[in-house]
């Protein structure tokens, strides 16, 4: 067994007794969702007051409701269609949050280009959600591009601990954006197809 498989098994046990935990609980899974939601208003505070290093701490725990909310709900049998709406949507709020939170703190310092960033940022985040939830009203499935929630929260992580925060930002305004195009291209050759262009 490799190392980095080693760090796999034994964060997954962990996070099934967490789960198996949590089910025994009787916790409802949307309780859980709207806690991760809290803490990562939590982090956005942090972030505001240039505590970047306990924000990025904060962001994990934050990250760990993220991870256990669904298996939870799977767990308990209480896998709903609002569920997964409710989660998708404050995972939403969770991003702005993050992201506001460093709209505050570039502006207390009077960094205006990493203010505009910073907005580029944000509207790139919600584009790569929106323009998916979009294109799945037309063809099954768009699950295409790179840089899903997972990768955009594990890169402000590094940024936080690490303080380089920048850099950071830079690659998520980057990489966000492509993925909306990489969408939008996906979407216009599968609706071409289901229309007979191709």
């Amino acid at each position: 067994m490799t190392f980095t498989r080693g760090i796999g098994v034994v964060c997954g046990a962990i996070i099934d007794r967490i789960v198996r935990w949590l089910a025994l609980s009787k916790i409802h899974p949307n309780v859980l969702t709207f806690i991760g939601l809290v803490i990562n208003i939590w982090a956005a505070w942090l972030f505001s007051r240039g505590s970047f290093r306990w924000a990025g701490a904060v962001v994990i725990g934050a990250g760990l409701f993220d991870m256990v909310d669904g298996r939870v709900a799977r767990a308990t049998q209480q896998v709903t269609r609002f569920g997964g709406f409710f989660d998708s949507v404050l995972d939403r709020y969770s991003d702005l949050a993050l992201f506001m939170g460093l709209l505050v703190y570039y502006a207390s310092i009077n960094r205006f280009f990493y203010i505009v960033l910073t907005a580029i940022v944000m509207t790139g985040s919600v584009m790569i959600s929106y323009a998916r939830a979009r294109a799945e009203n037309v063809i099954p499935k768009c699950k295409v591009g790179f840089l899903e929630r997972p990768e955009r929260i594990v890169l402000i992580i590094i940024g936080a601990l690490f303080l380089r925060m920048a850099p950071v930002l830079w690659v998520i305004a980057i990489l966000s954006n492509l993925t909306v195009i990489h969408r939008m291209m996906y979407t216009y050759q599968e609706c071409r197809k289901v229309e007979g262009g191709v």
